[in-house]
């Protein structure tokens, strides 16, 4: 008995030893923790477990692009649409309009809807005027960050995290009508833009530190476009990110920080090694070739520095375009982020809304634009053709009169979805 019970006992020690030695063989595993989180190459999910976003862009919600309502020839920025419909429904009813736009272009139920497609992530894109007043840099608007404390309260409800994209930076980032800015990217020339950008990544970390439904915080949209005459800003970008990340770290340690690449996000070379912990790098990718040599570049600067790279917006495309996309990205373990979720009439989204009564008779006053008040004032809607298209509008746009392209979620594989 006392030779079978020793080499039990052997045997059980030296069992501990091989699970032991194993262990020891075996990577160490990250902590939980109760945030998105770079992890080297990959991003981890607050339990520890790789985490692959699988997004869509809430675009046209909290800064108008005017393609999204199909207003060709016409006023392009926000502040050129504001305009628009402040012209044809009076400045009253435009305040009006906007702030039920606010309310209904977005719900919970799309927000639901989106999680039931399969996805996981969406990206908020907004204008720092939603947050501040442009003439106004020392005032906060409270009513601003309510509706992004909404969206991000239905995102966690729904188990889906969210970015926080500024996509119309104080001064402007690209000059371009998508950041409603004044024609040139003022926000590389004026330091005043450049406090305001600190200070507004400031005050969003400082109200969001403890959010774990954020995934991260992207601090510029394609910031810099691709013409020549902005090449002289390209050293000037990193930076800029550098200081503003810096602002964000003294308040909060938590979040991931996104920072996109110049010439619409397309080109890294601006960027050095990664200057803080806890990085990911945001490119973008339409309407060209989907090889891996389109994102080799990407694939180089991730295996290069060890820092998680992610298609933060694509899209614009057939559905068959998407698809493959969706597939290269994934075969390369790169999470992404489709644009948009939402406008009028294209089945390039997840869903459409049909156009409003009377809207070929706004879009044909559009494109008057540049016309005297006197050839505008004979041209323009009536009163109360204009205030019945935009009341029509309003309706459209929520979410029960929505209109799910199968095609397009597929094309993401989100099938799970229902119908509005």
């Amino acid at each position: 008995m006392e030779t079978v019970t020793f080499f039990a006992r052997c045997g059980v020690v030296a069992a501990a030893i091989l699970v032991l030695s194993g262990a020891a063989s075996r990577p160490p595993q990250p902590a939980p923790s109760r945030f998105v989180r770079a992890d080297g190459p990959r991003l981890l999910a607050p339990d520890g477990s790789p985490l692959l976003l699988r997004g869509i862009g809430l675009g046209n919600w909290l800064l108008a692009e005017a393609y999204m309502f199909r207003l060709d020839d016409g006023p392009e920025s926000e502040r050129q649409i504001r305009g628009l419909v402040a012209e044809l429904i009076g400045p009253d009813a435009a305040r009006r309009f906007w702030r039920e736009w606010r309310e209904q272009y977005v719900t919970r139920e799309d927000v639901r809807f989106i999680a039931r497609s399969g996805l996981n992530s969406i990206r908020v894109p907004f204008n720092f005027r939603l947050l501040t007043p442009e003439d106004e840099p020392d005032r906060w608007l409270e009513d601003g960050f309510a509706v992004l404390d909404r969206v991000i309260g239905w995102a966690r409800e729904a188990g889906l995290y969210v970015i926080l994209d500024l996509h119309g930076a104080p001064g402007g980032q690209t000059g371009e009508n998508i950041d409603d800015s004044w024609g040139r990217p003022w926000l590389f020339e004026s330091r005043e833009s450049q406090d305001r950008l600190v200070e507004l990544w400031r005050r969003i970390a400082t109200r969001y530190r403890d959010e774990p439904a954020i995934a991260g915080y992207e601090l510029l949209n394609e910031p810099l476009p691709h013409w020549d005459e902005l090449r002289k800003y390209d050293a000037r970008l990193e930076p800029l990110y550098r200081r503003v990340t810096e602002a964000i770290r003294a308040v909060d340690s938590n979040h991931v920080v996104i920072l996109g690449g110049a010439k619409w996000n397309r080109d890294f070379s601006v960027f050095g090694p990664p200057f803080a912990p806890n990085l990911l790098y945001a490119f973008h990718k339409y309407w060209d070739e989907v090889t891996d040599a389109s994102i080799q570049p990407y694939l180089d600067f991730r295996a290069r520095h060890q820092v998680p790279v992610w298609l933060g917006e694509s899209g614009e495309n057939d559905d068959a375009w998407v698809a493959s996309t969706v597939a290269l990205s994934e075969r390369h373990g790169i999470g992404w982020c489709f644009w948009p979720y939402k406008k009028m009439e294209r089945p390039s989204a997840m869903v459409s809304f049909d156009r409003p009564v009377h809207w070929d008779e706004v879009v044909a006053y559009a494109k008057l634009r540049d016309a005297s008040f006197d050839a505008k004032r004979k041209a323009r809607p009536s009163i109360a053709v204009a205030t019945a298209t935009f009341d029509d509008l309003l309706q459209k746009i929520r979410f029960a009169n929505g209109r799910v392209n199968d095609g397009y979620l597929r094309a993401l594989g989100a099938t799970g979805a229902t119908a509005p």
